[in-house]
């Protein structure tokens, strides 16, 4: 797996266990669907970015990890989830020592770069 940037790396030295061990499997599984991805920083969570566009964000709270699919219109394709996760138009709240499935993180980027 491709290293870090220093402000990506960054992020993830400064997260407490376990948040810091979800959010790194995390990022391999989404590094494991767009293996291309840059990595950076915004809205001061780890984002990836596949050719401009912004597919995926995590972030670290304190009693929940945040996958964010920078589209408001992502997490409503898949009604399915409403019962197992907490959501919101533009947020998926996951329990802090357990990742989303890489199955459904490529199914959330690719409803992602479907829509452009």
């Amino acid at each position: 797996m491709k290293r870090a940037p220093a402000a990506v790396a960054q992020y993830f030295a400064e997260q407490p266990s376990p948040h810091k061990q979800t959010l790194l499997e995390m990022r391999k599984r989404i590094l494991e669907v767009v293996p291309d991805a840059q990595e950076i920083i915004k809205y001061n969570m780890p984002t990836f970015v596949v050719d401009g566009v912004e597919v995926a964000g995590i972030l670290g709270h304190k009693n929940h990890i945040g996958y964010y699919p920078y589209s408001g219109s992502v997490l409503n394709q898949f009604p399915e989830l409403e019962g197992k996760y907490r959501m919101s138009k533009g947020a998926l709240q996951m329990p802090i020592d357990k990742p989303l499935p890489k199955t459904l993180i490529r199914k959330l980027i690719r409803a992602r770069l479907a829509l452009g």
